[in-house]
């Protein structure tokens, strides 16, 4: 079906799809296509129900463009909190690295600001390692494919000043209960926690002290009912937590750190 182009237009099909934030959608929808055409088909992948970020190729996130590809998880505006935690405890010239990192959104939008830093970051997904490669490369990080922090570089051990980690912490009975938009169109992995949310945690935070250096941090984001069992396994890990939360951001963040 073609779709006519006037802002009034597009807003009307994006709220008979059901669409609620339609007249913030179709403005940037308009503002990013190129053509009347592209125009028609994002409009209708948007009325299928595709996330908008994925139909318009990109997602905003503390500032940044980040490029987001088709199928691959869309970074969420309150794990911008995890992000500015991190930043109040990010030293000079640091060695950053980005787990479970997706799109790359964290490790670009931590790295934005610094002058000097190194910057690596891993997924086991493909099309996210492809599309963190898009957005690190010009911030000269090095993507890296694979499970967890097997195909990190071994001189990174003991090195690593924040660890961001991004780990899935969706309770797997509860992944129907998610919006479609995530559930039918992001990776599984990407969400899917195991039994409790928490067993990719689990072993981020029995691997992460032989990765950072002493005072260094791991941050990561949880939900409120999830707090007493993620702060459990930070410390069974042998670091110390603490637990960060904001209401403007309906976000918590678990910080964990090594001790010096």
């Amino acid at each position: 079906m073609q779709t006519p182009h006037t802002e009034s237009a597009v807003v009307s099909r994006l709220r008979a799809a059901g669409c609620v934030f339609a007249e913030d959608e179709a403005r940037l929808i308009l503002s990013t296509a190129r053509t009347p055409d592209d125009v028609s088909a994002m409009v209708e992948r948007r009325a299928a129900g595709l996330p908008l970020e994925h139909v318009l190729g990109w997602a905003e996130f503390c500032g940044l463009r980040i490029a987001v590809d088709p199928g691959v998880f869309v970074p969420r505006r309150r794990t911008e909190f995890l992000v500015r935690e991190a930043a109040g405890l990010t030293p000079p010239r640091p060695v950053v690295v980005d787990l479970c990192c997706g799109s790359g959104a964290l490790g670009a939008a931590l790295v934005s600001g610094l002058d000097e830093y190194a910057l690596h970051a891993a997924d086991v997904e493909p099309s996210a390692v492809r599309c963190a490669r898009r957005n690190l490369a010009r911030f000269g990080g090095q993507v890296h494919e694979g499970d967890l922090f097997e195909p990190l570089p071994d001189a990174l051990r003991g090195r690593v000043d924040v660890l961001l980690a991004n780990v899935p912490y969706v309770p797997a009975d509860d992944l129907a209960l998610m919006p479609p938009e995530a559930r039918d169109h992001e990776p599984r992995v990407a969400l899917d926690g195991g039994a409790d949310g928490l067993a990719v945690l689990r072993r981020v935070t029995a691997e992460a002290p032989r990765w950072l250096v002493p005072g260094g941090h791991l941050l990561f984001e949880t939900s409120e009912r999830q707090v007493p069992d993620a702060v459990a396994a930070v410390e069974r890990g042998g670091l110390a937590a603490a637990v960060s939360t904001s209401e403007d951001f309906h976000a918590t963040v678990i910080i964990g750190a090594n001790p010096v």
